[in-house]
């Protein structure tokens, strides 16, 4: 076992891991659905869940603040107070009907890594001169309410755009009014934002969301990067007649399009490698039982590992779109409305976070499990200012944005040794 933290009881790790559970338990209960998990950007539980960070943020020595995008963050200063910093985070803010643990258990884990390296009864932590700890707890990673995601990691990255002003929510509430609703001023958006000079790397801590770990049989990986995606609104149109005079060699049916289109998607996605697509919405028009229907709308999540296939994938989407709408005399177009690339995860991020998975291990253990992140995370953002590395958690039977999602208490305590080892190792390299 390699390690960095040789003194450091097992009790204390799995005592960290306890108060980690407890803690999701305890936010799971702050819930605009009663019965349900559910938390939004800007929202009133957004408030409380922050205070509640705050609150133990406080508690093992850092000193908080909310940032001008609603981010909660706090720092444990270095003994040079314009030290960079090494940071650590993941989001609070979910899905709606949501599970307890997705972004929340790596906010949880990351405080716990402070708890277990800051020095005891003094300031500081078992690096003091090499750089700063930071926490953060971002807001608004899932985009559940205005649409866009990454709304509070990208206003770190200052990658804010002012079209994001006029997204509304499902009330009519815009972006802007719910920021000032809050008690945030939109004009200082740009104060959230973080320079490249003052960060060493971003460490995020997050269930794998999917069952490789699980199907593997071991508790932790190393990411190697997150997916590239492309998001589309597809409209099928056809021509609405009605449906018991219309026989089938005069339909343009734009529901039956559209299937065959989900259906292609499907086929062709499964004979790509780390390609993923996925038909989310699928609505046809006007909707009533007896017309034929006119226009049907469908979403199209695209994922892959890599920019180009993911690109190829598309191209090769269009094609079955063309050959379809062909054949049943229909007509189609896409509007894209999301586009994000890979992003790689940093050699020397991905190397510390091996040495501290490492550090769980006994000696003569099996290399650990190198991943590609399916989902996305807020990392994908903050690697527009800094180098990112990201550690999976087992998640049983990958389900997540579901309330049966889950991790135990077992793997949370690994995660913690392995994050705080990860931050030694870096605090130590060379910058």
């Amino acid at each position: 076992m390699r390690t960095r933290l040789p003194e450091l009881s097992p009790d204390a790790v799995a005592v960290a891991a306890r108060r980690v559970m407890a803690r999701c338990d305890e936010l799971a209960r702050v819930s605009a659905t009663p019965g349900a998990i559910e938390r939004v950007y800007l929202s009133p539980e957004h408030a409380r869940v922050n205070r509640l960070a705050a609150e133990w943020m406080r508690e093992v020595g850092m000193v908080t603040r909310q940032d001008a995008a609603g981010n909660q963050t706090a720092r444990l200063a270095a003994s040079d107070a314009a030290a960079p910093a090494i940071l650590l985070g993941s989001h609070l803010d979910t899905v709606p009907d949501a599970g307890a643990f997705d972004g929340i258990v790596g906010v949880l884990m990351a405080l716990e890594v402070v708890r277990l390296l800051r020095v005891p009864n003094g300031d500081g932590w078992r690096a003091p001169g090499a750089a700063a700890l930071e926490v953060i707890a971002f807001s608004d990673e899932e985009g559940t309410r205005f649409g866009k995601a990454l709304l509070g990691s990208s206003a770190v990255a200052g990658t804010w755009d002012e079209a994001w002003w006029a997204l509304a929510d499902a009330d009519g509430t815009t972006l802007r009014e719910a920021f000032r609703e809050f008690g945030l001023d939109p004009g200082r958006i740009g104060e959230a934002a973080r320079r490249p000079e003052e960060l060493v790397g971003y460490l995020e801590a997050h269930i794998e969301q999917g069952p490789e770990l699980d199907r593997r049989g071991e508790s932790l990986a190393v990411v190697s990067s997150i997916a590239s995606a492309r998001r589309f609104q597809l409209v099928i149109e056809g021509e609405a007649r009605h449906a018991g005079g219309t026989p089938y060699d005069m339909r343009r049916d734009a529901l039956l399009g559209a299937s065959e289109v989900a259906l292609a998607i499907e086929r062709i996605c499964r004979g790509e490698h780390h390609i993923i697509g996925t038909v989310g919405q699928l609505e046809a028009f006007p909707g009533a039982v007896n017309i034929v229907p006119g226009e049907a709308h469908l979403s199209l999540d695209l994922r892959g590992e890599f920019d180009a296939s993911r690109d190829e994938v598309w191209r090769a989407i269009s094609g079955e779109l063309d050959a379809i709408s062909g054949r049943r005399g229909l007509r189609w177009h896409a509007r894209e409305i999301h586009n994000a690339p890979a992003v790689m995860c940093a050699p020397l991020l991905r190397d510390v976070v091996r040495e501290g998975i490492l550090a769980t291990l006994p000696d003569g253990a099996d290399e650990p499990a190198t991943i590609f992140s399916r989902a996305g995370h807020d990392a994908m953002a903050i690697g527009a200012i800094t180098d990112v590395g990201m550690l999976f958690l087992r998640n049983p039977d990958g389900i997540s944005h579901h309330p049966e999602e889950s991790v135990s208490a077992g793997d949370v305590a690994l995660g913690i040794r392995a994050l705080a080892e990860s931050v030694l190792h870096l605090s130590s390299e060379p910058r």
